[in-house]
């Protein structure tokens, strides 16, 4: 791609920015020229079918894929592109790597590290990352895994833990990096239904408590109408619909959207 011309994001403008963006798999457009402002301290949920593209927000925002086109900014800096002359071109490994801990990612299948208990687990990252010391890294653990209500098993490893419990661990191992922007991708869709709900609190805890700008990715309808800010409606790689939750769920104007949480809300 040629060398491309930032935009200028002024103080106190949105803390994520998706400008045109566009992600393919071959011939297969998943993201089709997205433009997606996300303000400090939104919560946004991300609905809509499999292969809509939710997913892929979260993944390239997370610089897990890279984009074919477009940029992505994060807290006022391109994130997929560093500066060259007066454009920008697409970023260095090392460039990713210094802005990427800006960014905290919960996943649908936990991703703890089996080996390390829950303790080391939320530790790690921030003494490699950003040269915290043991005892600072520790200190910062403790706290967060009492916050989602894990410190008393910070000594055991993931196998001894349930589905929610591996859960909550991973949403503090996030938390340790002290994230701006908080990505939570289906992160209840692998757990069994009786444990869905401790998970679902503790993400309720930290938006009403503390003011995180989160993006979820969801199937959990009537959760994502009680906590968001704006639900973003994706059909084919684009934002067909959004609006509050009260505008979307209850005068949704697309028709796709009224089909997809027709069959959704029928569903259940």
């Amino acid at each position: 791609m040629d060398t491309i011309h930032p935009q200028k994001i002024a103080q106190g403008g949105p803390l994520v920015r998706f400008a045109d963006v566009t992600k393919s798999y071959g011939d297969l457009t998943v993201l089709d020229r997205l433009n997606l402002d996300i303000e400090q301290n939104e919560m946004v949920s991300i609905i809509g079918p499999s292969g809509s593209g939710k997913t892929t927000v979260l993944r390239v925002l997370m610089t897990l894929e890279t984009i074919n086109d477009g940029v992505i900014y994060v807290d006022g800096e391109p994130l997929t592109h560093m500066p060259k002359g007066t454009g920008l071109e697409f970023a260095s490994e090392k460039y990713l790597r210094d802005r990427r801990s800006k960014i905290g990612m919960v996943f649908q299948q936990f991703n703890l590290f089996p080996h390390m208990t829950a303790l080391q687990n939320c530790v790690e990252a921030p003494m490699k990352v950003l040269g915290l010391s043991r005892d600072q890294a520790e200190d910062r653990a403790l706290d967060l895994l009492k916050l989602v209500g894990m410190e008393e098993k910070k000594d055991h490893h993931p196998s001894r833990l349930s589905g929610g419990q591996q859960q909550r661990v991973a949403i503090a191992r996030a938390l340790a990096m002290r994230p701006k922007v908080m990505l939570l991708d289906e992160v209840t869709s692998a757990l069994d239904p009786e444990v869905i709900g401790e998970v679902l609190n503790v993400i309720r805890s930290l938006n009403s408590e503390h003011s995180l700008t989160m993006i979820m990715v969801t199937h959990q309808m009537g959760f994502a109408r009680e906590i968001s800010d704006r639900v973003c409606f994706f059909y084919e790689g684009k934002i067909a619909e959004q609006g509050t939750p009260d505008q979307l769920f209850d005068d949704p104007q697309n028709e796709r959207t009224k089909q997809f949480l027709h069959a959704v809300l029928d569903a259940n």
